[in-house]
Formats: C-alpha cells, structure tokens, sequence
C-alpha cells in the first residue's frame, strides 16, 4: 500500500506541475486543503476514489494513470491545458476588442449623421478606461490577481485624462494629482499579504 501511495504522489506532482499549478491552487479546484495535497504528495495519505477520479479528470488523465508508475504515454492534459488559457485569452481580447468596435461605430455613426460633430473622437478615449476594466474582470476571474494592482493603475490614471479631456476647456489640470494619492494606496494595498 506504501508503494501505491509513493506512486499516486509522485504522479500528482508531476502533473500538478506541468499544469503549472501550486498545491494551494489544485487544493482550491478540487475544495480540498494544501495540506490534504501535501500529504497525498509525499506518500502519507491517499485520495479516496472519488478524489481521484476528480483529479483525473482536471489534470487531464484517466484514474489508471494516476495509478500506474509507468506510462507508456504522455497525457493529453499538456494540449488540454494550453487550449485552455489560450481560449481564455482569446475570449478576453474579444471582448475587449468589442469595446472598440462599439467606439468606432458611435464615431461613425454620430460623424455621419451630425454635420459639426466636434468632440466625436472623445469616444476613443473613453473606450480606454472601459477597455481596462474589461481586462480587470476577466483578470479576476481568470488571470493572476497580482495583475489586477496594474490594471487598476491604468484605470485610475486614464478616468483621470478622460476626465481632465471632458473639461479641456476649464484647464483642470490639477485633477492629476488625485492620481498620486490614489496610485499610493494601490501600492500599499498590493503589499498586502493574505493570511491563511
């Protein structure tokens, strides 16, 4: 029983890691602790089956590999996984591209049916801040949260010249400097650390 724990373990590992997956992040995908993964990894405990066949199937092999200690080939979760967060990337700038295509017909739109339309071209500059917070929802749901402290940056920093362009004319040039604050607690909020 020993033997079969080692060899769980070790094929756990491996695969965890060619998925480029922590402990703590398989942990979460399956509702399980980092220590539960710790310890099937190391050989001292064992999943139960249904553990296993929900391992199987998120990494991407059959229960019989997860078993076995030699393997005749490799898993197709290498393929699985790049089409995956290929997908996800793909479905991310879709969407941000249709923030821009939504922009682009308003400008057409607006420039063909108003004669002296002034401050049409305002609209790209108000797709900016949208498009970022595209990117900060499909980043939260999909990406790596320390990206999100990047996003908010350019958020902030382009509502703040979206703004300042709404009000060209009055010269408010000064509303920048609510970006320094507001850049400050960004960068004391990233330093943040989670506490388990």
């Amino acid at each position: 029983m020993n033997e079969l724990k080692q060899i769980i373990g070790k094929n756990i590992i491996e695969l965890r890691k060619k998925n480029g997956m922590t402990q703590a992040e398989l942990a979460e995908k399956i509702n399980y602790s980092d220590k539960a993964v710790s310890k099937w990894e190391c050989g001292d405990a064992v999943p139960d089956i249904g553990v296993l066949k929900q391992l199987a199937e998120l990494l991407g092999v059959t229960v019989d590999y997860l078993l076995e200690e030699n393997h005749d080939e490799q898993p197709a979760v290498y393929h699985e996984s790049y089409a995956r967060k290929k997908n996800k990337l793909i479905i991310t700038f879709l969407s941000a591209t249709l923030v821009w295509l939504i922009a682009t017909l308003i400008f057409t739109i607006v420039n063909l049916c108003v004669e002296d339309a002034k401050y049409t071209g305002f609209v790209f500059i108000y797709a900016v801040p949208v498009t970022a917070v595209v990117f900060l929802v499909f980043n939260s749901i999909w990406g790596k949260p320390r990206f999100n402290y990047i996003i908010i940056t350019v958020l902030i920093w382009t509502i703040l010249t979206s703004v300042y362009f709404i009000f060209f004319e009055y010269n408010i040039w000064l509303i920048f400097i609510l970006g320094v604050p507001a850049q400050l607690i960004i960068f004391l909020w990233s330093r943040l650390k989670k506490i388990k």
